[in-house]
């Protein structure tokens, strides 16, 4: 077998032609869009190479591209864990447990060179909003964004020796449904009224000054996680320009306490509903047309919940239902949006996934952040539960 660096076009497309033979018959993939994936590995493009770096692989069996794997590695996520901890990503291969291990090992390979003693995977070379775990449970059609794989993936992971370093879990709920909890929709109406709070949705027109009250309400809701890594606003800055052709300024919401920041929450449309009628994830003009077609079609039907915190002092005061009453009025003016998956929860996080399911939210989807040790005596700790 031979371990080839993408280093060019022709590396590039066998990159991203490597998983069709995989999916071809699997109605639930979706492929990922190629210029958000080259914008990862864009060093101009990708505040993350500000201190950190990245490489990808793909690899060639009998002349066949038979698997691909990328590395990386960021000063901020690495130094957050006991051992300089790195990345992989982007892995996609055949059934085939010596092909797995190549790949496995020519990541860690690199990560060893660049002083990391851990690896976690499979995840992005960025926010984890995006391609972020291995699905292990839930093979449904991918949400955007969301990983999917084939279930021998993870007997390839175990057999390599990954753990599980936390697990993930999304939900489903339509928020116009009348069978919700009225318990949960009388608190939510109490508190969006409540005259010292105020509720505003996002505007492209004021995007830096909403990043900085995201950036204040991540630094102080999300403080406590034990993978807590400050948010960068170049980097978010970046991931609203390069999907703004799919938010909806509706969809992302901030709640105010005398005019101080206090919450956040962010939605998306589940653009792989139109990218699976496409078959391509290439960006060319033709498939933009057709892309801007079908969203003024409404074919879009579900959404995805990517990010929801409240800074401590104001949660366990319903603003999590002051939200949701809000989105519920905009879902009603877009009824062709009757599924909100919420994803994702990790299990470190257990006050959270009891809000998800007070909602009348139903468990759907399962992923697994693995981790790989590489010094095999070194005790293996799963993600600290939040407190």
């Amino acid at each position: 077998m031979e371990v080839i660096e993408v280093s060019g076009k022709k590396t590039r497309n066998e990159f991203y032609k490597m998983p069709e033979g995989i999916y071809r018959n699997d109605p639930n993939y979706t492929p990922l869009l190629r210029p958000m994936i080259e914008n990862t590995f864009h060093p101009q493009k990708n505040a993350k190479f500000k201190e950190g770096d990245a490489r990808r692989w793909i690899v060639k069996k009998e002349g066949e591209c038979v698997g691909r794997i990328a590395a990386f590695f960021d000063n901020s996520y690495s130094s957050g864990y006991d051992q300089p901890t790195g990345c992989f990503g982007f892995f996609e291969c055949i059934d085939d447990q010596e092909v797995a291990d190549l790949l496995f090992g020519t990541a860690r390979k690199w990560l060893e060179e660049n002083g990391m003693e851990a690896m976690d995977g499979p995840v992005n070379f960025g926010e984890n909003f995006f391609y972020w775990g291995l699905l292990a449970d839930g093979f449904q059609p991918q949400t955007f964004g969301m990983q999917y794989h084939p279930p021998y993936y993870r007997k390839l992971f175990e057999n390599y020796g990954f753990q599980i370093f936390y697990e993930q879990y999304s939900y489903s709920l339509d928020v116009t449904n009348p069978d919700l909890p009225d318990r949960f929709w009388k608190i939510a109406a109490w508190v969006a009224k409540k005259p010292e709070y105020s509720y505003r949705h996002f505007t492209f027109e004021e995007q830096e000054k909403y990043i900085n009250d995201f950036l204040e309400i991540h630094r102080q809701a999300w403080a406590d996680h034990s993978n807590y890594k400050p948010a960068d606003f170049d980097e978010l800055k970046e991931m609203i320009d390069q999907a703004k052709f799919i938010l909806e300024e509706e969809f992302i919401w901030f709640v105010y306490h005398k005019e101080n920041p206090i919450a956040f929450f962010m939605m998306i449309p589940d653009v792989n509903q139109i990218m699976r009628k496409l078959k391509s994830g290439k960006m060319n003009w033709l498939n933009i047309a057709r892309l801007i077609y079908y969203k003024r079609k409404k074919v879009i039907s579900r959404c995805r919940v990517i990010v929801l915190g409240v800074i401590p002092q104001f949660q366990r005061l319903g603003i999590e239902s002051g939200i949701f009453y809000q989105l519920k009025q905009v879902m009603l003016r877009k009824p062709w949006y009757n599924d909100m998956e919420m994803s994702w929860v990790g299990d470190f996080n257990p006050k959270m996934n009891a809000l998800f399911k007070s909602f009348g939210a139903t468990q759907t989807l399962t992923h697994l952040t693995m981790r790989y040790l590489f010094d095999p005596k070194k005790e293996f700790k799963r993600a600290a539960i939040i407190s």
